[in-house]
């Protein structure tokens, strides 16, 4: 039988790449990846109908949470991560941040949602709402919940500071290149499966609570109303539960697996003994390196045309489901079914594409997906417009053209957040490694902590702006369509030119007698 070149027979290379001697390091990574994911999912199943759902609400909310809460509160967190890893080792900065995530949900959960219409900014909204034009109910919206609206800031940043910045972050540090080749692909198994097993969950507990006759008595206690009460603070308890069991792991890899304080691959996030830079002067580092700058457009890319397209596609599916519970089972469909096809397209197809088909061709994958199932899911939106095609496909499809938008455009998302979860995370995390210790921390800290924010934020600019004229979401979605047509062909071609620069820089590394010249590469490209 062949042997390719790490030693492991084809179908060993196929289906697991990992060596025993590796397992003590690659098996608690991979758990620790599972349980901050399953989280991710948990709170992203729940951030939209906590506030689409609300009454004087809709899917308008989105665009401006997104520049008016999620974009400072991201320069704001990015700004404090950066000077915390200054000062603390890769264990407290852990501690602490995920320390600050948890408290957050856990008064969330004990007094900021029991007491939510107490807390309405109703009287400031009704003012508002008489003096400002239709297309500003979304900022109304964000002000009159505003609690809902600080809950989805935090379930938006858990992935981008959590997950993108701080677990990525030590895996990076603590994962060689060659390492990376094997191992990122198999992480994302542990990240895509929890989205199948907190879908799955979400779907079932929505069903049960629904069919429930009472209301257990902690609950009750709690302030527990209604079915969806329920869902909520069981939701919220699993949520506190894996972040506790994800400080416990990382307390003890810390212990018995990176104990070797000096070596460079254990080393803490904070960077090496230079001259500390303002949040102000890394992104002003960042932006001298045309190498990172590309490693942003990719991020930017993917965050502008998912935020366009979402916003139109869920305000259709407010339209089709109006009660919280409904959308919250639905989005956990969409959470299970995402999931499973990332975790199959982790298992048997990303690590095999990078290894055999190279990098360059892992990260093409995912603008074509989305291309692609974009394309499709305009077609119905722009069809559902004309009667006789209306007429034509429920002839055919015995389904309302509603409702055959909203399964086109969650057949659209899926496709795309499988694709972002497997070749996308893998290809954009291996860009950073031949980096400098320096560059991976300013520059990932910056590009995940603020340059997807600004995709997400830009975005919803844009959305306001069009709002502003069109008044609908559903009015902005030819104009939405050309912007991501425009913007997929931008990141095919900087995919093009990082995959030569990343070939450049890995040799650099892996060359024992190029070391040296490093960092005058990195600075020069």
């Amino acid at each position: 039988m062949a042997v390719d070149d790490a030693g492991f027979s084809r179908i060993r290379s196929f289906l697991w790449p990992i060596h025993r001697y590796e397992l003590f390091k690659f098996v608690p990574m991979l758990f620790l990846f599972f349980l901050v994911s399953i989280n991710y999912h948990l709170l992203r199943i729940f951030k939209d109908p906590l506030i689409i759902t609300a009454p004087h609400s809709g899917a308008e909310v989105i665009p401006f949470l997104k520049v008016w809460a999620v974009l400072p509160s991201a320069i704001l967190m990015t700004y404090v991560f950066t000077k915390l890893a200054g000062h603390f080792s890769r264990e407290k900065l852990f501690y602490s941040v995920m320390g600050f995530f948890l408290l957050f949900f856990f008064l969330f959960t004990i007094f900021l949602y029991p007491y939510r219409e107490a807390l309405y900014c109703d009287h400031l909204a009704d003012f508002l709402q008489g003096v400002l034009p239709s297309g500003f109910k979304g900022l109304i919206a964000l002000i009159r919940y505003w609690m809902f609206s600080l809950f989805y800031v935090m379930a938006e940043s858990w992935s981008n500071i959590i997950l993108s910045v701080l677990l990525w972050g030590f895996a990076n540090a603590v994962t060689s290149v060659t390492e990376a080749k094997r191992f990122y692909a198999l992480f994302g198994i542990g990240v895509n499966a929890s989205g199948m097993i907190a879908g799955e969950f979400g779907e079932s507990l929505v069903s049960h609570m629904e069919n429930s006759t009472s209301i257990p008595n902690f609950l009750v206690f709690f302030g527990a109303k209604t079915s969806w009460d329920q869902t909520f603070f069981l939701f919220m308890g699993i949520v506190i539960l894996c972040g506790l069991f994800c400080i416990l792991l990382f307390r003890w890899m810390n212990q018995h697996i990176f104990t070797d304080a000096p070596s460079s691959t254990t080393s803490n996030f904070s960077p090496p003994k230079k001259p500390k830079m303002s949040l102000r002067e890394t992104i002003r580092y960042i932006a001298k390196s045309s190498y990172l700058i590309h490693i942003a457009i990719l991020v930017l890319a993917y965050n502008l045309i998912i935020n366009l397209t979402e916003v139109v596609w869920k305000s259709q599916m407010n339209e089709l489901y109006r009660d919280p519970g409904k959308y919250t089972a639905n989005m956990s469909k969409i959470t299970f079914y995402t999931g499973l096809l990332a975790t199959l397209g982790s298992y048997f197809l990303t690590g095999n594409i990078i290894r055999r088909l190279g990098w360059r061709w892992a990260a093409l994958a995912t603008p074509v997906i989305i291309g692609l199932t974009g394309i499709g899911f305009f077609t119905f939106l722009f069809l559902r417009h004309f009667d006789f095609a209306s007429q034509l496909i429920y002839s055919f499809l015995g389904a309302s053209p509603l409702m055959l938008c909203v399964f086109f455009g969650s057949l659209q998302n899926v496709m795309s957040r499988s694709a972002k979860y497997t070749v996308f995370d893998s290809t954009k995390e291996m860009a950073f490694i031949p980096l400098s210790d320096e560059t991976k921390l300013k520059g990932k800290s910056a590009i995940d902590g603020i340059g997807s924010r600004l995709g997400k934020s830009g975005s919803s600019l844009v959305l306001q702006i069009l709002l502003m004229f069109f008044s609908t979401p559903i009015a902005c979605s030819p104009l939405i369509f050309i912007l991501m047509i425009v913007t997929i062909s931008g990141w095919i071609i900087s995919i093009k030119i990082l995959d030569r620069k990343f070939s450049e820089l890995t040799e650099q590394k892996e060359d024992p007698l190029l070391q040296k010249n490093l960092s005058i590469s990195e600075e020069t490209t």
